[in-house]
């Protein structure tokens, strides 16, 4: 009796055993029926150089109820699935200026630092955790319809590409891409000038080819320099050599130069780093950047500039950003020029690009900028020593009489 007892056990347990066997394979084939063999799953996730308890179970787990369950079977493309859950891994962070770009938004984005695209003229970032205008673009469409630094976008409306949304926990690439789009065609804004008391406003625009030259040039009176900074982009160090020469062939007779940062959003720290030192002289600091490890390296000038002579005065305004601050603070710290204006717009984080195959890229913020001084602007931006407000006309074109500009007059009256 107890060997048939024996008996019946090592069969049930070989039976459950077997059954067991063939119920896991074909769990096994149920739950990666849909796999695909392009996505790369790391199987022992680290977080800060160390391995994390992360289980991507789940995230199978969800990918596999999706493709299974979910009702309308042509709306699953793989590729945008896993690129939305990227994007959201990176905007965990908490970081609007950290995020990942499809391969469709990383173009948009490195057509505008080559300063050619189509949309409505303004650049983007956060004010308070909100979506708002950084700074519109001089001559474009959004500044024409008195669109202003620092405004809200509280909603966006496109009826062709069938959008209506508000902005509120909208990233930044998903920002530039609806407002974004094909010469001739019109997008609604929503907006709130950065006022208090003051009620939301819509404009209607129309998108036109956008072209930024890094520089302007133009002579006042004869004497003073008025050089427009609008960004550091791919163009700029070429423009702003040219621009620079065409100085120095005016001979003895200009008295100073005042330096427009006002409505300059940013672009390539090398760039604030290189036109400082045509101001700055060979070895001065002009932007630390401070990592999260705690180690700090130092952007020194590493040229001898043509300018080191001229007198000099910096206008900043609320759309003065990030790469434009780096340069209006170190010509501060150094005592090297008086800057005019308003507050700017306080970005103080340096995002690293880096491009994956297929077109995909990251910005992610790799360290914090600080001022020569050892000052961390973000949220607050640079002070001036002079402060100056002024609302510009937006129906006056970009040539129109200079000593209405009531921060430009200053400068050249401070010159």
């Amino acid at each position: 009796m107890k060997f048939r007892n024996l008996i019946l056990v090592v069969c049930l347990v070989a039976v459950s055993a077997t059954v067991g066997y063939e119920f896991g394979q074909q769990r096994l084939k149920w739950s990666f029926k849909n796999w695909k063999p392009a996505v790369v799953v790391n199987k022992l996730p680290t977080m800060a150089g160390k391995p994390s308890d992360v289980d991507f179970g789940l995230f199978w787990t969800v990918w596999d109820k999706m493709n299974s369950e979910y009702v309308d079977k042509t709306a699953l493309d793989a590729t945008k699935m896993v690129n939305g859950a990227i994007s959201g891994m990176v905007a965990a962070v908490g970081d609007p200026y950290t995020v990942f770009l499809p391969p469709v938004e990383n173009k948009e984005a490195k057509e505008d630092l080559g300063g050619s695209f189509e949309g409505v003229g303004i650049q983007l970032g956060f004010r308070d955790g909100h979506l708002a205008v950084v700074s519109p673009l001089e001559g474009m469409p959004a500044i024409k319809a008195g669109v202003r630094a620092g405004d809200y976008i509280l909603h966006i409306k496109d009826t062709v590409k069938d959008v209506d949304r508000d902005t509120e926990g909208m990233s930044l690439p998903e920002a530039v891409k609806l407002i974004r789009g094909p010469k001739g065609s019109k997008v609604e804004l929503e907006l709130l000038h950065n006022n208090n008391g003051e009620k939301p406003y819509t404009v209607e625009l129309t998108r036109e080819t956008i072209v930024v030259k890094s520089v302007q040039l133009e002579i006042l009176d004869d004497e003073v320099v008025w050089l427009k900074l609008n960004r550091f982009g791919d163009r700029t160090q070429d423009e702003w050599n040219e621009v620079v020469s065409k100085i120095q062939g005016s001979g003895s007779k200009i008295q100073g130069v005042v330096l427009d940062l006002r409505n300059n959003p940013g672009g390539y720290l090398e760039g604030a780093v290189y036109v400082a030192g045509e101001f700055l002289p060979a070895g001065k600091n002009v932007v630390s950047q401070q990592y999260g490890d705690g180690t700090k390296v130092d952007d020194a000038v590493k040229r001898n500039g043509r300018l080191l002579k001229k007198p000099l005065v910096v206008l900043v305004n609320k759309g003065s950003a990030s790469a434009s601050e780096i340069l209006a603070g170190a010509l501060q710290d150094y005592k090297r020029a008086k800057i005019v204006g308003e507050q700017s717009f306080g970005k103080g984080s340096v995002q690293q690009p880096e491009d994956f195959p297929g077109g995909a890229g990251l910005h992610v913020t790799i360290a914090r900028w600080l001022r020569p001084n050892g000052e961390w602007i973000d949220k607050k931006g640079i002070t001036p020593d002079v402060i100056v407000k002024y609302e510009p006309d937006e129906n006056a074109s970009d040539s129109a009489d200079w000593k209405s500009d009531e921060q430009l007059l200053k400068a050249v009256e401070m010159l």
